[in-house]
């Protein structure tokens, strides 16, 4: 069974830093392409930043670039997102999920992705 579990989610000030962690089992993690998403009540699923199943070509979201920063170690399963200069409208549900096709490029679609895991709550506040 393919289990995702996000951490690191917290209510932080304006201009404030989070880590966001998620830790995968029960999948071949070294070739998924793993993504991080977002989701507000009432708003669509978001695609934040992803990565590669070898670790390069990271892609972000516009409206993170500069301010967000995804990796991964294939080593411990586990991929990680660093958030930087934190403002209001990052506040969200964040979810780490897991794409579908093996050795993928890098999207943000959410429709590529079928592992999701549970989600960590970031709330930014002014």
């Amino acid at each position: 069974e393919v289990q995702l579990a996000e951490s690191g989610g917290d209510s932080v000030q304006v201009g404030g830093s989070l880590r966001l962690a998620c830790t995968a089992s029960g999948l071949r993690f070294e070739g998924r392409t793993m993504g991080w998403f977002r989701q507000s009540p009432h708003k669509e699923r978001e695609g934040v930043a992803c990565i590669m199943w070898s670790g390069g070509t990271p892609y972000y979201a516009d409206s993170v670039k500069g301010r967000f920063t995804i990796s991964r170690d294939n080593a411990e399963n586990t991929v990680s997102l660093q958030m930087n200069s934190l403002k209001p409208e990052d506040t969200a549900m964040y979810y780490c999920g897991a794409d579908m096709r093996w050795r993928a490029l890098c999207s943000l679609v959410a429709l590529d992705y079928n592992n999701w895991g549970q989600g960590t709550q970031v709330t930014v506040s002014s």
